[in-house]
């Protein structure tokens, strides 16, 4: 089985609370929308992970806007269902930019990545990087992996969302992610899909029927 989940924040207890309201085993991946959060050079950050890799199940994140990017570039990369991955431990795996990984028989396509609102109160290198955002080359690729399938893929992963899902959800997209949320809404109407599942809005809903917002919900798809 595959479980889709929004932000966890580094957040152990909230995480597996969530997951084992579910009969999980070692045959299923929960995949988190950005915002892992666990994946942070600090002594709980670092308990907290070393605790989720004694868990039976896979976990595979893309990224969000708060996560420690330093630390999390340094981690191998290997093909991991199909494509280009971070290997945090045998069960986590950061699912890069611009991919398109098959799970369980099911293909997505991940782009993790938004600007931070917040960034006035954080501290570049330490609470805040500026790798939050997708750079050129991984358009690139994300152009590559997409005329590759002929943009078509069962599911979509990303951290925020296209500039029209942002306004159904009664928000005005932020100039500073105008090129990402603006290349969601071109991608949107371009690509051959079933779900979008993204996070990032701190919110649980369903919007136009197949775009998926998740916080705290969790969903299972097959």
């Amino acid at each position: 089985m595959i479980y889709i989940t929004g932000d966890t924040h580094g957040g152990y207890d909230d995480f597996l609370n969530r997951i084992y309201q579910f009969p999980i085993t070692e045959d299923d991946t929960v995949i988190v929308c950005g915002d892992f959060g666990f994946v942070w050079d600090t002594p709980s950050h670092r308990q907290s992970l070393a605790k989720l890799t004694l868990e039976p199940f896979t976990i595979a994140f893309v990224d969000g806007n708060h996560e420690d990017f330093n630390l999390l570039y340094t981690y191998p990369v290997l093909d991991w269902n199909g494509e280009k991955a971070h290997k945090i431990a045998d069960n986590i795996y950061h699912l890069m930019r611009g991919q398109r990984f098959e799970i369980e028989g099911k293909s997505f396509f991940t782009m993790g990545g938004a600007y931070s609102i917040d960034k006035a109160m954080r501290v570049e290198g330490k609470s805040w990087w500026q790798q939050e955002l997708p750079t050129n080359e991984e358009y690139k690729i994300a152009s590559e992996t997409l005329k590759a399938c002929d943009y078509k893929v069962d599911y979509v992963l990303s951290h925020t969302v296209p500039q029209s899902i942002i306004h159904y959800l009664g928000k005005v997209p932020d100039m500073h992610d105008a090129e990402l949320t603006g290349y969601f809404e071109w991608l949107y109407g371009e690509l051959n899909f079933k779900r979008w599942f993204a996070g990032h809005f701190h919110v649980n809903r369903l919007v136009r029927d197949n775009v998926q917002i998740l916080f705290d919900e969790v969903i299972r798809i097959i």
